[in-house]
């Protein structure tokens, strides 16, 4: 089978407390089409509604993560009269949309990440990368100014002087810098992608949901500088109460595994 007949729209596959989103188009990178971020919505919110999915791993096929949105696709929309038709409306209510997910998230960088797929990783609670990752923000040279939320997330994650020099200079940078700088959250051998995705993901899941759910929440808030913090208070005085934390403090005194 080629890979253009391999290809296809992210594919949504559920283990246990575990989901696993896999972009598919590695003839082209894992470039994403209209359709794609159709789909992706679509994965996400049954992930949400899903109260047995504790995690969410975020990966693509092939030598690439993704090569960001279609370069056709953004030239096609470029025209359009309405702002909530542009590409870049679309692309960020996507990346928004993954930062915004109940579980915690974990992008599985198998390979370089480029345009706007440098965003939707970056959306993602951790990046794990292989040694042979690197990236490249184009926007400067393609003469695109990047969506708002997509170069808040730039310098509230990697700081003011990062966010310049990759969004201004388009330089592309290596593994080894991606960790230098705090894009990459862990950067290992590709032999040891997988343990370590695993390993973590792993870890997450069996946490008290609701707890890492709340929490999530309220750092991505701060991040932003949206905080609600009536609504955060709500949530830790209704875990003092909760069944999560009746459990977790039994199964701390009793010297075992929690089961949430």
């Amino acid at each position: 089978m080629s890979d253009a007949d391999s290809a296809s729209p992210p594919v949504l596959s559920i283990d246990g407390p575990r989901a696993t989103i896999r972009l598919n188009r590695p003839h082209h990178l894992n470039r994403l089409l209209a359709d794609d971020l159709a789909a992706l919505l679509e994965q996400f919110a049954q992930i949400d509604a899903d109260r047995a999915v504790r995690v969410l791993v975020l990966t693509g096929t092939g030598r690439a993560f993704s090569g960001g949105f279609d370069l056709e696709e953004i030239s096609a929309r470029a025209s359009c009269e309405t702002e909530s038709d542009s590409s870049a409306a679309v692309f960020g209510a996507v990346v928004d949309r993954l930062e915004e997910l109940r579980v915690p998230t974990i992008c599985r960088l198998n390979g370089g990440v480029y345009g706007g797929a440098t965003d939707l990783a970056l959306a993602c609670d951790f990046r794990i990368g292989a040694n042979s990752a690197e990236m490249f923000m184009p926007a400067a040279r393609l003469g695109l100014h990047y969506y708002p939320s997509g170069i808040k997330r730039y310098v509230t994650r990697l700081g003011v002087d990062n966010a310049k020099r990759l969004f201004l200079t388009a330089q592309r940078i290596d593994a080894r810098e991606m960790l230098r700088i705090g894009y990459l959250t862990q950067m290992v051998p590709m032999d040891r992608l997988d343990p370590e995705v695993d390993a973590l993901a792993t870890t997450l899941a069996g946490h008290a949901p609701d707890a890492v759910a709340g929490m999530k929440r309220a750092i991505n808030e701060f991040a932003r500088q949206t905080f609600d913090e009536q609504a955060a208070d709500a949530r830790s005085r209704a875990s003092m109460r909760s069944d999560e934390i009746k459990e977790g403090i039994a199964a701390f005194k009793e010297k075992r595994a929690p089961k949430f």
